[in-house]
C-alpha cells in the first residue's frame, strides 16, 4: 500500500510540475526532466529513514510469497548506475514473468539513486533488505560510478559470492564485469565488458562477443547490447522458446 501511494503521488506531482513548466514556456524535454526528477526526490522524502527498511521488507515479502514458479531477480543500483541497462534488465525480465527487485546500495539507505545521465530511479528496497533473501539471478548494471559503488558494497559482494558458491546465476554488463565481478574473483571464466582497454585488461579471459555465457555467469558489453543481454538472462531462466517469444513481441531480432 505504501509503495502504491508513493508511486501514485509521484505521478501526480510529476504531472502537476510538468503542467506548470509548460505553462511558463519551458521546453518539453526540460519540463519532463524537471518534473520527474522533482517527483522522485519528493517521493523518497515521504519515507522517513526509519521506515524505509520496513517498506523494502514488505516489497520483498510480497515477492517471496509469489508462486514458486516465479523467478526472483535482484538488480542492485547506486548513484551513477547506467539507466538504459537497468531499464532493459528490469523491463525485459518482467515481461518474462520474473519478480524483479531493484535494490539501492547507498550506505544511508536512501532509495532514490541518481543514474549516470542524471535520471533518478526509485529503488524497491535497500540492499540490507535483500541480502537475507534467495535469488534466482543477481544482475549488475554498469556505469563506472555505479559499478564502483556496487563493488564497494560489502553486503552485496558477500551475497554474490554466496550466489556463486551455490552455483546460482549472476550477471553483469558494461563496466560491471571488470569493476564488480573481476576484483572479487567472480569472473574467472570467459567474459565480456565495455570495450575500454582498462576493463578488458581486468578480465582473466576476455571475449569480444556481445553476450557471453560461462556456466552460471552471463556478461555483456553495454547499453547497445542491453536488450540482447536481458533476453539471454530470460532464456537462462525460462528457456529459448520463451525468449524467442518475448523477443518477437519486442521486435528484437536474435
Amino acid at each position: 500500500m505504501a509503495q502504491q501511494l508513493l508511486r501514485a503521488t509521484s505521478i501526480l506531482v510529476a504531472s502537476t510540475l510538468f503542467g506548470q513548466s509548460a505553462a511558463f514556456g519551458t521546453s518539453t524535454h526540460c519540463a519532463r526532466a524537471t518534473a520527474f526528477a522533482s517527483a522522485a526526490s519528493l517521493a523518497n522524502s515521504f519515507i522517513p529513514v526509519d521506515r524505509r527498511n520496513r517498506v523494502g521488507a514488505n516489497v520483498l515479502k510480497m515477492s517471496s510469497s509469489s508462486s514458486e514458479s516465479v523467478k526472483r531477480v535482484l538488480v542492485p543500483i547506486g548513484d551513477g548506475s547506467e539507466e538504459i541497462e537497468t531499464t532493459c534488465i528490469t523491463d525485459t525480465l518482467t515481461r518474462f514473468g520474473a519478480s524483479v527487485t531493484v535494490a539501492s546500495v547507498k550506505p544511508d539507505g536512501e532509495l532514490v539513486c541518481t543514474m549516470s545521465r542524471g535520471i533518478k530511479f526509485l529503488a524497491d528496497a535497500t540492499i540490507a533488505d535483500a541480502v537475507n533473501e534467495e535469488w534466482d539471478y543477481i544482475v549488475c548494471p554498469g556505469g563506472v560510478p555505479g559499478a564502483k559503488a556496487l563493488s564497494a558494497c560489502e553486503p552485496l559482494m558477500e551475497l554474490m559470492k554466496k550466489q556463486n558458491k551455490l552455483n546460482k546465476r549472476y550477471a553483469a554488463i558494461c563496466a560491471a564485469p571488470a569493476l564488480v565481478l573481476s576484483p572479487h574473483g567472480l569472473a574467472d571464466d570467459a567474459a565480456t565488458c565495455y570495450p575500454a582497454p582498462d576493463f578488458i585488461a581486468a578480465l582473466k579471459s576476455h571475449s569480444d562477443d556481445d553476450v557471453v555465457v560461462s556456466g552460471n555467469m552471463v556478461t555483456s558489453k553495454g547499453p547497445g547490447t542491453s536488450l540482447k543481454f536481458a533476453l539471454q538472462l530470460g532464456e537462462e531462466l525460462y528457456g529459448k522458446e520463451k525468449a524467442d517469444e518475448i523477443a518477437e513481441q519486442m521486435l528484437v531480432k536474435r
